[in-house]
C-alpha cells in the first residue's frame, strides 16, 4: 500500500548497511520533496533514520522492508560515520526531521491540509497551534493522538480521507509508526506522509531543544541524554558502541562480499572426445 512517487527514484541516494539513504543537501532536498507532495497521483513516505533506527533495522527485517520503500534522509552525526567508512565523505546535510519539517512547511507556498497523528492528545494539539504560528498560510489539523487502539486504525484512516489531508506528519516512534503508515495509509489518504518521532514534543515545547551552538557542533544527543537519562542511557550509552561495531562489521562483510565477487570462477574441465567413456 505504500507507494513511494515514481518521481522520487532520480535522488541521489549512497548505501548504509544496504539500504539506500538519500545524500541531498538542503537546497535540493526542500524543492525535490516539495514537488513529491505536489503529484497529483501517488505517494511518498519519508523517513528520517539516525544510527538507533539503524540498529532497529539491522534486527527487524520487516521495518527494513518498510524503509527500502520509503525515501530515507540521513538523521545525525552517526550516519556521518557510517558514510565516511562506506564512501568516504558524510553525508551534505543532516535533514533530521525536527529541523527539516518546519523548514519544509515554510518552503511550501501553495496552501495545504496537514494532517497531524501521534503523541498525546495535549502535545499534539500544542504542537498544531505552534505549526500555525510558524506557517499560516496552511491549515493544520490533529487527526488522533498516537495512542488509538490498533484495531481502530480504519476508523483512524477514514478520519484522515474525510479530511481530505495533502500531507501526513505521523510521529509514534519507531519503528511503529513506519509500519502504521506502510499497512494502513495509501495514496488515497495523502500524498506526502513524514514519520516523525519526537517531532511533536520538541515543536510543542514539552521537550526542549538543545542550544544552537549545541546542535551545531552535533552534540544535541548529549543534551536529550542529560534531560532524560533513565529513558535514554541504553539507547545512547549501548546503542553508539553497537552502531560503530556493526559499521566495521558491515564495511568488513562489504569488502569480503566485493572480493568474492571479483574471483575468477574455476571452469569446467573439458574432457576430449575420445577419453569419453563409450
Amino acid at each position: 500500500m505504500n507507494k513511494v512517487a515514481d518521481f522520487a527514484a532520480i535522488a541521489s541516494r549512497r548505501m548504509i548497511f544496504d539500504l539506500p539513504v538519500c545524500d541531498l543537501n538542503w537546497e535540493d532536498a526542500l524543492p525535490f520533496v516539495n514537488e513529491l507532495a505536489s503529484l497529483p497521483v501517488g505517494q511518498t513516505s519519508i523517513s528520517f533514520v539516525n544510527a538507533h533506527n539503524m540498529l532497529v533495522m539491522l534486527r527487524d527485517e520487516s521495518y527494513r522492508e518498510v524503509l527500502e520503500r520509503n525515501l530515507v534522509l540521513p538523521d545525525g552525526v552517526g550516519l556521518d560515520i557510517a558514510s565516511r567508512v562506506a564512501h568516504g565523505e558524510p553525508f551534505p546535510a543532516n535533514l533530521n526531521g525536527t529541523d527539516f519539517v518546519p523548514a519544509l512547511l515554510t518552503f511550501m507556498e501553495r496552501t495545504k491540509r496537514i494532517g497531524l497523528l501521534g503523541g498525546r492528545r495535549s502535545v499534539v494539539e500544542k504542537a498544531a497551534e505552534k505549526l500555525r504560528q510558524h506557517a499560516p498560510w496552511h491549515e493544520f489539523i490533529v487527526i488522533s493522538d498516537g495512542f488509538f487502539d490498533p484495531e481502530k486504525s480504519d476508523a483512524v484512516t477514514a478520519e484522515i480521507s474525510q479530511q481530505k489531508i495533502d500531507v501526513l506528519i505521523v510521529g509514534m516512534g519507531t519503528p511503529l509508526q513506519e509500519k502504521w503508515v506502510a499497512e494502513h495509509v495509501g495514496p488515497q489518504h495523502a500524498r506526502l506522509v513524514l514519520t516523525v518521532g519526537a517531532l511533536f514534543d520538541f515543536v510543542s515545547g514539552t521537550v526542549p531543544r538543545a542550544p544552537a551552538l549545541v546542535r551545531a557542533v552535533r552534540g544535541e544527543w548529549l543534551f536529550r541524554l542529560a534531560l532524560e537519562p533513565n529513558r535514554l542511557w541504553r539507547r545512547y550509552m549501548v546503542g553508539i558502541p553497537l552502531f560503530f561495531y556493526q559499521v566495521v562489521r558491515h564495511q568488513f562483510g562489504r569488502k569480503e562480499r566485493i572480493d568474492r565477487a571479483e574471483m575468477p570462477q574455476a571452469r569446467p574441465r573439458l574432457i576430449p572426445p575420445n577419453k569419453l567413456a563409450s
